[in-house]
């Protein structure tokens, strides 16, 4: 007898970004397709020292059970990680949750029924498309520019159909890189509090700016806008600065919130590793995170540059797009300029036979996607391949 599947299996299907990988096994290959930060930037030497750290002082705790919300100092440190760029948290306000997408998925067990209209921006973030869809959600789309998602329109929206959520990455995001405004942050707040729906902020990127810092988070703003804390859930991670493979993000909710995803955590994995997040906590605590971000900051600016001036010479006007402060994405848009390629799907497969590979943009809407759009990555490729990659780039396009 075939098996039969879940019903929810019908609303998603696999990644496109994770189907392309399978197409990069060219010897020589340049990929600006990845969204993973580079693992040379990764401090080893303070990782390894927080984990002997671990094992020498909190071997019960590393190895052993942990409680669902978290391990306590870790919770502790995030807490004031938080607090250091301006927010206002303490440990019992979050949990400790296996990446960022964890905390996503935990949001979508707790709030979306079958049907529910959620709002996203359009373009954002592929996992959260397909884990949003997996529980059932009706997709909506806001229209984004290079200040993030466009407000008035966001507000019609949310008159219009009455959405369960909203979920944004106002600052860098992926794959759009852009950074909501600090006027359309606030906007975001009231409209929360007005109409009393539940804000996601997923900032996964926030703290990889190349100048001036963002604006204030959403979280750390809501001090100012009176109601809009109780519609607001965080989801922070450790992955982009600091290392992927730990697998320690947070999400800080509401408290009714939190003790529903605590619960749903205890079904699906009972605790983040221990280990990790004890190996985390003595890093928080040795003070070497400054450095590390400055360092980080410092290379992927450098690289963004590069990669911007590449693309205004070598593709010129077949190819527009805003320079990002911060992050790990480009965002552009083919133009079809001289009667080039506009399809970036077609493009995406002239540029692997090239030997360059990026992202097509369409599988990143949720709604009336834009064959058009593309992301490319800056962060795992260094200067010369990024050079060399967009000027295959530009004999792809023709």
């Amino acid at each position: 007898m075939p098996l039969e599947f879940a019903d929810r299996l019908q609303n998603v299907e696999t990644s496109a970004i994770r189907e392309l990988f399978k197409l990069l096994g060219k010897p020589g290959i340049i990929s600006f397709a990845g969204g993973f930060p580079d693992s040379a930037l990764f401090d080893v030497e303070g990782l390894k020292e927080a984990s002997a750290q671990a094992l020498a002082r909190e071997p019960g705790a590393a190895l052993q059970y942990g409680a669902t919300e978290g391990h306590g100092p870790l919770r502790e440190q995030l807490a004031r990680f938080m607090v250091s760029k301006g927010a206002r948290a303490e440990a019992q306000e979050l949990i400790v949750t296996t990446g960022s997408q964890q905390a996503l998925d935990l949001l979508a067990k707790v709030m979306i029924n079958p049907g529910d209209k959620v709002i996203v921006e359009g373009p954002t973030f592929l996992a959260t498309i397909q884990c949003f869809r997996l529980y059932g959600a009706q997709l909506i789309s806001a229209p984004i520019d290079a200040q993030g998602v466009q407000v008035d329109r966001l507000e019609q929206l949310i008159v219009e159909h009455k959405p369960r959520m909203i979920y944004l990455i106002p600052t860098f995001g992926n794959p759009s890189g852009a950074m909501l405004s600090l006027e359309r942050r606030r906007r975001v707040l009231e409209l929360a509090a007005k109409h009393q729906v539940l804000v996601v902020e997923d900032d996964p990127y926030g703290d990889l700016y190349f100048g001036e810092p963002p604006p204030p988070s959403l979280l750390a703003l809501s001090e100012q806008v009176p109601g809009s804390r109780d519609f607001l859930a965080y989801c922070g991670s450790l992955s982009k600065v600091l290392s992927p493979g730990l697998r320690v993000g947070w999400l800080l909710a509401p408290a009714e919130l939190l003790a529903r995803a605590t619960m749903c955590k205890q079904f699906s994995d009972a605790h983040t590793s221990t280990f990790a997040q004890v190996t985390a906590a003595h890093y928080l605590e040795s003070g070497r995170m400054p450095a590390t971000l400055a360092q980080v900051r410092q290379v992927y600016a450098e690289r963004a540059r590069a990669m911007g001036a590449a693309l205004a010479r070598e593709l010129g006007d077949a190819l527009s797009f805003t320079q990002p402060q911060g992050g790990l994405f480009f965002w552009a848009r083919l133009t079809g300029a001289g009667g080039r390629v506009q399809h970036a799907g077609e493009f995406a497969k002239k540029a692997i036979e090239q030997g360059v590979a990026f992202v097509p943009g369409a599988p990143f809407f949720a709604q009336n996607p834009d064959s058009a759009t593309l992301r490319l990555s800056f962060a795992t490729a260094d200067l010369a391949k990024i050079e060399e990659g967009i000027a295959r780039l530009r004999v792809a396009l023709g």
